[in-house]
């Protein structure tokens, strides 16, 4: 999805005709309107980020005028019919693949820029969400998401170097072809971003992570903290590498006295493909979750080929192992009183996806999505699952990124479940089923 994207480059060329309204245009005026319509959209370019991540304001970017208004959506219909809604395996995301296998929910963000005399760029920003799902047992409603200030080119030494405070979007890398945020620290707090090392540029942030009650995010931290870093821009000789560390601890508000570790590298090889590891001691995808005696590693690659200037294979193979002593799930019976009934937690899980696309124009294309997860237990338990998804798509240019997108798909899959479970008594009991997926579904989904 794209962020700080300039007003309707349309009122701008409006703008220039007007100007030009009291003479006749010649060829040189021609010339000189479309110059600045390319030099607009080189702007546009500029100010577009993605906004799934931390917004940072580059030193030398042009502040636009107005309230600039970006987000990202998807709403649509999804028939089901079949025992699940969605095909759901693991804890990597959509792990056989989002393609027909996602959620309605939507972004909504405002921003203002603000330049002063001495140089220093100001960006005021607010954003509301709604990704509740009764899946997710969520409440409904809109959600707070940002509220924020920042600030670059404040000295001399490190224009780049950006400072923010507020609630915002906060380290948060994603995986998109399985729609995972293999990081993630959202919350209120401060920090900076680019701090030019020489050969690499350093983020760190100190952030609460947001309490919620009935309706929603709340005001107040919830007592949960982490301290982030992120080394970046290093050139690693065989492709660039960003370098993550972070720590999760707790004020006496949470009731916990548990700490979090995790690392994380990216490395990107070529154009297209990247390899992802991170490994958390009492963290996965968070140093917010505080997990007791808990370790966690993952790994994935992912990327794409083009078969052909029409042809694109998108992919993408995962594994993540989780370990540790307290990952037991104990019965309790009716009253609450333990039943001495218990199995262990710990697996490793597989994950692997494969999206062929075709473009036949610039308007119309085809997509064909593959994958197959599995969740394999140390106690034996066994949970797999597989997904295929046809889809096709008209959107605003040829190529498999182009957004807005109208997408009608149908989607087939199951899951098979041979685990341990509880019953009523808190004994334990064996579920070994199979359940469907059969959908239907047409939708939109857009980034501006």
């Amino acid at each position: 999805m794209k962020n700080f994207k300039v007003l309707p480059l349309t009122i701008a060329v409006a703008s220039s005709l007007a100007a030009m309204s009291s003479f006749a245009a010649t060829d040189a005026d021609v010339a000189a309107l479309e110059a600045r319509i390319a030099e607009l959209e080189t702007r546009t370019e500029t100010l577009s980020v993605n906004v799934q991540e931390q917004n940072v304001l580059p030193a030398d970017l042009e502040v636009p005028s107005g309230i600039i208004f970006s987000g990202y959506a998807r709403y649509g219909a999804h028939y089901s019919d079949g025992d699940n809604r969605y095909v759901q395996v693991g804890s990597t995301g959509a792990a056989v693949g989002r393609l027909g296998n996602e959620a309605n929910g939507g972004e909504v963000q405002l921003a203002k820029l603000f330049q002063q005399d001495n140089g220093a760029k100001w960006n005021v920003v607010f954003m509301v969400d709604d990704w509740n799902n009764d899946q997710w047992g969520s409440p409904g409603g809109v959600n707070l998401k940002k509220m924020y200030a920042g600030v670059t080119n404040v000295f001399e030494s490190q224009p780049d170097l950006y400072i923010w405070g507020g609630r915002d979007f906060h380290q948060r890398p994603q995986q998109g072809i399985n729609d995972y945020f293999w990081m993630s620290h959202d919350g209120q707090g401060a920090g900076f971003n680019n701090l030019n090392l020489g050969g690499a540029q350093l983020d760190m942030g100190f952030v609460g992570q947001v309490d919620s009650g009935d309706g929603g995010a709340l005001g107040n931290d919830n007592g949960k903290y982490a301290i982030t870093s992120k080394l970046h821009g290093i050139d690693a000789g065989i492709g660039n590498l960003d370098l993550y560390a972070n720590y999760g601890f707790a004020s006496d508000e949470a009731d916990t006295d548990e700490t979090a570790w995790q690392v994380g590298a990216v490395l990107g090889l070529g154009s297209s493909n990247r390899l992802i590891l991170r490994y958390g001691d009492g963290a996965d995808g968070s140093a917010f979750d505080l997990m007791e005696d808990a370790q966690i590693f993952y790994g994935s690659f992912e990327g794409n080929f083009a078969v052909s200037d029409n042809f694109i294979v998108d992919y993408l193979a995962s594994y993540k192992d989780i370990s540790g002593d307290s990952l037991i799930a104990t019965g309790v019976d009716e009253d609450g009183n333990a039943t001495g009934a218990s199995f262990s937690k710990e697996r490793s899980e597989y994950s692997f996806i494969v999206r062929p696309q075709y473009q036949w124009n610039e308007v119309h294309s085809t997509w064909l999505e593959a994958g197959y997860a599995m969740e394999d237990y140390d106690n034996g338990d066994e949970v797999t699952g597989w997904k295929v998804t046809l889809s096709q798509n008209i959107s605003m240019g040829g190529l498999p990124w182009s957004r807005p997108m109208l997408r009608f798909y149908t989607t087939i899959g199951d899951v098979d479940k041979d685990v341990n479970s509880f019953d009523a008594d808190g004994q334990l009991t064996r579920i070994n089923d199979t359940f469907d997926t059969v959908t239907f579904g047409a939708m939109f989904e857009a980034w501006w």
